[in-house]
């Protein structure tokens, strides 16, 4: 078995906590406290990704998401922390009046190249041209594609697999529950719990593509993983399941109902979610374990997203 290098970004161990929401108790995993500016669950994966742009004496990262992407703003914060400059291709507008993710973006000082949607759809090469540019002038450009999802950076999330092995125990918890965008989160667990000879479910919320498309992305990460990595184990892909569903309004949007539920568990327990990751996945996680009282046995992870959440003031605050 190979294991790549990383460097230590996040605050890990994670807690995990156990929470009583409306009658019901439950443990939520909680990696939303990965840090301050790096706060989510992207760290986990530029602990590995920043590792090899260093390795490489990478000049600039690359990398991309939506104006208010958490990948985003923490790659832009790992390269500042181990002296790199960033670029980020973002998909929606420039703003004077930035907040969130794009504010932390643009304080730090990452170079922003802002797309519409349809050109947002040939990121990867547009990525992959400017930086062969930019190697023609003598310049190294390492590219992290979106969410960091790559062979390397899951690695964040077999790691996390090991981490809450040692947690608690888990033969008597049937799953985890976690937000879906790239499928590298998912695609990380599926396969620590693969290599750990671990048999529990991993439940992806996919908030951004559809169920088959998600599905085929995660499946071959993780034995891309397994392939690279020469991992001693057989991929449990029966282990994983996309909760689809939850994300009819789209990545960037939230109902209503999201909200009136995101409020109540903020009111309750102290956590806030954010509207593209979290706060979808709980809504998929209150429906299937919490109203059926099937929460005790799987644990949801909180996967970050608090500066998403200054993107959407007007709503949040339009069901105070």
């Amino acid at each position: 078995m190979i294991t790549p290098q990383k460097i230590s970004l996040a605050n890990i161990p994670t807690p995990i906590t156990e929470i009583q929401f409306e009658g019901k108790s439950f443990l939520v995993k909680r990696d939303d406290l990965t840090g301050v500016e790096l706060s989510g669950n992207k760290v986990r994966k530029l602990e590995y990704l920043i590792a090899q742009a260093k390795k490489e004496k990478a000049e600039i990262v690359f990398t991309t998401g939506g104006d208010q992407s958490n990948h985003a703003r923490a790659t832009a914060t790992a390269a500042a922390k181990a002296g790199i400059k960033s670029k980020l291709f973002l998909w929606g507008n420039d703003s004077a009046k930035a907040n969130g993710n794009l504010f932390i973006d643009k304080f730090l000082g990452a170079e922003i190249s802002f797309l519409d949607k349809n050109n947002f759809e040939n990121v990867n090469q547009i990525m992959f041209e400017e930086r062969a540019e930019l190697l023609e002038k003598g310049k190294k450009v390492f590219v992290i594609p979106e969410g960091g999802s790559t062979t390397l950076g899951i690695w964040g999330y077999i790691s996390f697999m090991e981490e809450i092995k040692n947690q608690i125990d888990l033969k008597n918890i049937e799953g985890i529950v976690a937000a879906c965008g790239s499928g590298g989160t998912a695609a990380g667990m599926l396969a620590g719990a693969s290599l750990l000879n671990i048999d529990i479910k991993i439940f992806a919320v996919n908030v951004l593509y559809p169920k088959e498309t998600i599905k085929k992305k995660i499946l071959d990460l993780a034995e891309g993983c397994v392939l690279d990595y020469q991992l001693p184990c057989k991929l449990k892909r029966d282990n994983l399941e996309i909760m689809d569903g939850y994300s009819e309004e789209g990545y960037k949007n939230i109902t209503k109902e999201k909200l009136e539920l995101i409020k109540r568990f903020a009111r309750q327990t102290g956590i806030i979610l954010d509207p593209a990751y979290s706060g979808k996945a709980f809504t998929a996680y209150y429906e299937n374990f919490i109203t059926k009282g099937k929460s005790g046995k799987n644990i949801f992870v909180h996967t970050g997203g608090i500066f998403g959440v200054f993107g959407k003031l007007e709503k949040y605050l339009s069901i105070c």
